[in-house]
């Protein structure tokens, strides 16, 4: 190969026979043409694998997992009956247990995701580890830097924690712990446990109406 026209023919080559071989090793591609393979991507048998799909280097997926569409996976171990994606983006370290769910607009980092275990949407789970049939509500994120260092996360097997959460590392949420939605945990929280770590809703009967009133007499004033 001397010019990237040169190595461009040479992709279309590599990446059509690797195509084939993932479909003859019993692997289902809905759109061979849109999927990409690393020179290393190991693909089991019964692999649903959508469309528009990216495999980096370093990626094996076991048996009957599912890779949706738009998904990218890089430097990851996905064990069987997983679902990955749609839009889902894997980085280097992470272990996706047998039967874990990691949804849509999910990214996650140097993470092991046990067995069961949902991060269904929008959520960034990095330098973790999620518990056996824990389940990630949307928005929560692990926020583990600094601006210097990496912190871990330790998500308990059967936690729950609620969609808007910030888990702050490094911290350990307990097996069976609940994490109220919206909170931001700094602590560790107990094994079964409730943590709630977030300003108090208080309520003005009223106010919306005077709000209104009061604003559409100032835009009046205004353009008088």
């Amino acid at each position: 190969v001397d010019t990237r026209m040169q190595l461009a023919v040479a992709e279309r080559l590599f990446q059509t026979r690797a195509r084939r071989q993932a479909m003859e090793g019993g692997a289902t591609l809905i759109d061979p043409d849109s999927v990409f393979f690393s020179y290393d991507t190991r693909i089991g048998r019964d692999v649903v694998v959508e469309p528009h799909v990216f495999f980096g280097p370093g990626v094996s997926v076991d048996d009957a997992a599912t890779i949706r569409a738009y998904s990218h996976i890089e430097g990851a171990a996905i064990a069987g009956g997983a679902v990955i994606g749609p839009f889902a983006r894997l980085r280097p370290g992470v272990d996706i247990g047998g039967g874990a769910r990691v949804g849509n607009f999910v990214e996650v980092k140097n993470a092991v995701v046990d067995e069961g275990a949902k991060i269904n949407h929008l959520a960034y789970v990095g330098d973790a580890h999620v518990g056996a049939a824990a389940n990630i509500g949307a928005g929560t994120i692990t926020c583990n830097y600094d601006g210097f260092f990496k912190y871990h996360t330790e998500i308990g097997a059967g936690a729950f924690v609620g969609s808007n959460s910030a888990l702050v590392a490094p911290v350990t949420i307990g097996d069976g712990a609940y994490v109220g939605s919206g909170s931001v945990v700094t602590h560790d929280v107990e094994p079964d446990a409730l943590a709630v770590a977030r300003g108090r809703q208080s309520d003005h009967p009223g106010w919306a109406a005077r709000f209104r009133k009061r604003s559409a007499a100032k835009k009046a004033r205004r353009k008088g």
